[in-house]
């Protein structure tokens, strides 16, 4: 079945895309990679995004507007996608969170993605799984890191306990293997606050720190990082899981007064170094033999660098060792879980979310046609093979 995955992640700049042929033979899915790539919201749409996301204000009109332009360049990108591969089947989309709430005890009390559904689903033609986070969250679970279900498909067949880190806006790991239960969790920020600061001290003119060009005139300002250090988000027991509603730019300038053109450098240099420092903490205590990476962070140089510096005994290997495109693991992952979705199958793994067990993920958008679902797949899926 070819299956098309959309997702934009928490910088929010455009949308990923991914679009794999998958089989499913007993417990195990074969996922081929047919065609993945990204593109990047109209300015307009990306300059509402930075005024209603946290920790800015926003209305109820702001956020209709943003569901249904969101939606909207959803459907362009799915259509474009689909027709340039003749026999897509199904469209599954992530859309754009908008906000996780996250209470005071840890626990997600809901999570909002916006981008509906239905624009897709009349451009494309096409059914189309969305929602995908919130069956998770009613049942207990953080609703985050649904990506560790990929990781557990594709490591957990390992008798050593390795990691798989995502570096999206957020930072999360999953550890599997090794004949124990997996685990999963988001460890801090990420790419969210580096490109919050060069958007900052750049006026918009730059959306990123292309070839960590900025971070590399400065210097780690050691007074900065203990106290960023020292937030108890760290401190927490997963499963948890964070977003742009604590890690954000107000937070940044609480500890560092604010982010002007000549802080910028330090600024991102120390931040690199908080990103790195957080992972590499975490991935020593795991006492991991091999950590795979994954997301928009591993085009960061420096980034790569410290985390390499910073790995001990670690091996440290780009998830493509695996047959995964590391900006292509997430777009991927909501390709797979619409299949397990539709063939009656849970999309979330327990022990990594916190979930109260198993559950089929997400809602489902009729296409132009009657709906027809292929028949259930009774057996569990264990394995992910990447052909």
């Amino acid at each position: 079945m070819k299956i098309l995955g959309m997702i934009s992640g928490t910088s929010f700049d455009g949308i990923d895309y991914f679009v794999g042929d998958f089989a499913i033979d007993g417990p195990v899915i074969t996922m081929t990679r047919i065609d993945a790539g990204s593109m990047r919201y109209p300015d307009s749409l990306h300059a509402k995004l930075v005024k209603a996301l946290p920790p800015a204000a926003t209305s109820a009109f702001d956020m209709c507007v943003i569901d249904t332009l969101v939606g909207q360049a959803f459907a362009r990108t799915a259509q474009e996608v689909a027709v340039r591969n003749p026999g897509v089947e199904l469209v599954v989309s992530h859309g754009q969170t908008i906000y996780h709430w996250i209470d005071d005890s840890g626990r997600a009390q809901g999570t909002l993605q916006m981008g509906n559904p239905s624009w897709i689903a009349e451009r494309t033609g096409l059914p189309v799984v969305s929602d995908v986070r919130s069956r998770d969250v009613v049942v207990g679970g953080q609703g985050a890191p649904l990506v560790s279900l990929l990781d557990v498909l594709l490591l957990g067949q390992s008798n050593r306990r390795v990691g798989a880190l995502n570096l999206g806006g957020i930072s999360n790991i999953t550890v599997a293997g090794g004949g124990e239960d997996p685990v999963a969790y988001d460890i801090g920020p990420a790419n969210a606050l580096l490109d919050a600061v060069i958007q900052r001290v750049t006026s918009g003119r730059l959306s990123y720190d292309q070839d960590s060009a900025m971070a590399r005139l400065g210097k780690v300002n050691t007074k900065w990082l203990a106290e960023f250090l020292a937030e108890p988000y760290y401190a927490q027991e997963p499963p948890k899981s964070t977003g742009k509603e604590l890690f954000n730019l107000d937070y940044v300038e609480r500890i560092t007064g604010p982010a002007t053109e000549g802080r910028g450098p330090d600024l991102l240099a120390t931040l690199t170094e908080l990103t790195c420092v957080t992972v590499m903490n975490e991935v020593r205590a795991l006492n991991l033999d091999v950590l795979y990476l994954a997301g928009g962070g591993t085009a960061n140089p420096l980034m790569m660098e410290r985390m390499k510096a910073l790995s001990g005994s670690t091996a440290v290997e780009l998830m493509s060792r695996l047959g995964v495109d590391p900006r292509e693991k997430e777009p991927a992952l909501f390709a797979l879980i619409g299949l397990l979705t539709i063939h009656g199958l849970p999309g979330n793994v327990p022990s990594c979310t916190g979930a109260a067990g198993p559950r089929i993920l997400g809602s489902i958008t009729p296409g132009r046609g009657p709906l027809t679902l292929p028949p259930i797949h009774s057996e569990p899926i264990t394995q992910l093979v990447i052909a």
